[in-house]
């Protein structure tokens, strides 16, 4: 009896672990901010796979599982504070072993990853959402690759050479500051749940109907994306 108990027990942990479909993390990684301001807010985003999102020049939050992390799929809520009109502004990045843009190198399932990003602020004093990812954000992209999608087929693909050409461009100076023009910052992008296919944390989330998935035009060859968006009183 006790080794069809232990058995048994083995099996629900495997099955547990099986149905969470992969990834690494929790699921909804819930933490504070220490920024200034006279209003709270709870800020929630999901990405595929890594974001950092700023108030200002300010940290408000770095994704809990690292970009370098394979399938790191989670969604973050955080609470902070600010005063309107806040200047949010976001590093989106999708995981890429190197400046190739693949992922499972030399694997039967090498490829080009895919991203996106969702997000929704709510004011705590009003109890509603006064801001959402949509295609109004001003975004760019600042890391391509490969510029040829041949690359992903490569049995021996090298950043940089061939079929396997980047681009990759630094932040531009001062893009954080609230006066910093980003009127040509147009690479932002609204895609299909089904086209991103987002996965574990997503579903912990309740999306306001107005909330939209974002990257930039290209899914799986913009893999950092740089954004910004002003969030004024409601």
């Amino acid at each position: 009896m006790k080794k069809i108990f232990v058995l048994a027990t083995l099996f629900a942990l495997l099955m547990t672990a099986c149905s969470s479909g992969g990834g690494t993390g929790a699921d909804l990684n819930e933490t504070s901010a220490t920024t200034a301001g006279d209003t709270e807010f709870v800020m929630e985003a999901w990405a595929d796979n890594w974001f950092a999102a700023y108030l200002g020049e300010d940290l408000i939050v770095e994704d809990s599982v690292s970009i370098t992390t394979e399938r790191s799929f989670n969604a973050e809520r955080v609470t902070f504070s600010a005063t309107y009109p806040l200047e949010l502004n976001f590093v989106l990045k999708d995981y890429k072993e190197n400046d190739s843009g693949l992922e499972y190198i030399g694997a039967n399932n090498q490829q080009m990853g895919d991203g996106g990003f969702i997000m929704q602020l709510t004011d705590t004093a009003l109890g509603e959402v006064v801001g959402v990812t949509n295609g109004d954000w001003a975004c760019t992209v600042i890391h391509t690759a490969p510029l040829d999608k041949s690359c992903e087929s490569e049995s021996d693909p090298v950043a940089g050479e061939g079929v396997c050409a980047f681009e990759s461009l630094p932040e531009p100076d001062g893009w954080k500051a609230a006066d910093f023009d980003a009127s040509g910052w147009t690479a932002t992008t609204v895609h299909s749940a089904a086209d991103v296919d987002p996965k574990m944390g997503y579903d912990d989330v309740t999306w306001t109907s107005d909330a939209e998935l974002i990257w930039g035009p290209d899914l799986e060859t913009n893999n950092t994306v740089l954004c910004k968006v002003t969030i004024d009183a409601p």
